[in-house]
């Protein structure tokens, strides 16, 4: 769990009119099938189990199909439901328009097709009603999380949170879970500053209220996986890919404002910790060992993960542009002990070199592989360990030579 600062005033719940406490919103792109079964069923677990006033907004991403009709139906059948029509996609967009246009103090969101238990939905809310928190999220990440869900998916989720991590350097488990909420007066600050429409808008959001010092609660969640999801994941990849690098631009460049909302927020960074022992170069070399086995196994796994739908050269390059951020940051904390941000930028340039020296390796084993045949996954693999083996010192040496200074 991400804790930093003190708690914000506790909402108000107790009044004389029946203002919702809670306001649930549904983003749905042509969902006429599952939208009626999802909110009558999420209407019944709030009426019988949270005990402040809510509503359900159900956002229609202007659906082609009955989804709007359905929607309107369900809003004259039940009580507390409402329904706002979009004219464009995008479930960030719809997130925004619905948040923006609430009352209630306290907004959350979750996929239409109830992936999480929604055993967890006052859990996550609760800290924000309180003021303990002023965001919240279900992690499917946590020892104590239960996912039914595909080897592929899982592969990219823990792939895509460990990018994050390397990259923005994110302090939150799992970005991607359809299962979030945040306190209104928070939204109202955040949402201006967030740019993307798409699924990248969670990421965004949370990146930037880490970087302003507020509080992000973790709800550990079961999740059932929807076999029938209709979200392009490469497609999906890609946008995400291209949402970091424009982030990671604004924030390097300061062109947002997170300095004057840690201010507004009282949210000043905590001192930062005690330097580490120094590790002599034995110890780093086994440190060393332990993360390049783990970024190996992490790279093969999204390397056959993606294959069939990149193709071996794509999800080659996936596959190690992913594990060698990861890889970079994991030894810049564990190998050589370093932690904090400065030089951090340096010391990935430093691993990208090193990628690109990998890339060039394992893609050129691939090449030569197919130039003689059609190899055999395993062959594959094999070939493509041994040319990451063969980048592996080189990668400790620049590693060294860029922070070994930092510990002296």
């Amino acid at each position: 769990m991400t804790h930093t600062g003190s708690p914000r005033p506790a909402v108000e719940t107790r009044t004389s009119t029946p203002t919702a406490v809670l306001d649930v919103v549904v983003p749905v792109y042509n969902e006429e099938v599952d939208l009626g079964p999802c909110v009558r069923r999420l209407h019944d677990h709030l009426s019988t189990h949270f005990p402040y006033p809510f509503r359900i907004t159900v956002a229609d991403n202007a659906s082609v199909d009955g989804t709007l009709a359905v929607a309107e139906a369900l809003a004259v059948d039940l009580p507390h439901v409402e329904v706002r029509h979009l004219t464009a996609k995008g479930r960030g967009r719809a997130l925004r328009v619905a948040w923006s246009a609430s009352e209630a103090p306290v907004l959350a969101y979750m996929d239409v097709d109830l992936s999480t238990d929604l055993a967890a939905l006052l859990p996550l809310v609760a800290p924000l009603i309180s003021g303990h928190s002023d965001l919240a999220i279900g992690t499917r990440l946590a020892r104590t999380s239960r996912v039914v869900r595909g080897t592929k998916r899982e592969v990219i989720s823990r792939a895509y949170n460990l990018l994050l991590r390397g990259t923005l350097a994110a302090r939150f488990s799992d970005a991607q879970c359809g299962f979030k909420a945040i306190r209104a007066d928070v939204a109202r600050e955040l949402l201006p500053l967030v740019q993307d429409t798409g699924w990248f808008f969670d990421t965004e959001l949370l990146v930037l209220a880490q970087r302003a010092g507020l509080r992000i609660h973790e709800v550990p969640v079961d999740w059932v996986d929807d076999p029938d999801s209709r979200v392009d994941i490469v497609a999906t990849a890609l946008a995400d890919l291209r949402g970091i690098g424009r982030l990671g631009r604004a924030l390097v460049t300061g062109a947002l404002p997170l300095a004057a909302l840690r201010a507004q927020w009282g949210r000043a960074p905590l001192a930062a910790p005690p330097a580490r022992v120094p590790v002599g170069l034995p110890g780093q070399l086994a440190r060393f060992a332990l993360v390049g086995v783990v970024s190996t196994v992490a790279y093969l796994m999204l390397f056959v993960a993606t294959r069939g739908v990149l193709g071996a050269q794509p999800a080659n390059l996936l596959a190690l542009l992913v594990t060698a951020v990861g890889n970079t940051a994991a030894n810049r904390r564990l190998t050589f002990g370093i932690t904090g941000r400065r030089a951090a930028g340096r010391h990935h340039l430093q691993g990208l070199l090193a990628f690109a020296l990998g890339l060039a390796l394992t893609s050129g084993s691939l090449a030569a592989l197919h130039a003689v045949g059609t190899p055999s996954r395993p062959v594959e693999l094999v070939v493509l360990v041994a040319a990451n083996l063969a980048a592996t010192a080189l990668r400790f040496l620049l590693l060294r030579l860029a922070m070994h200074h930092r510990r002296s």
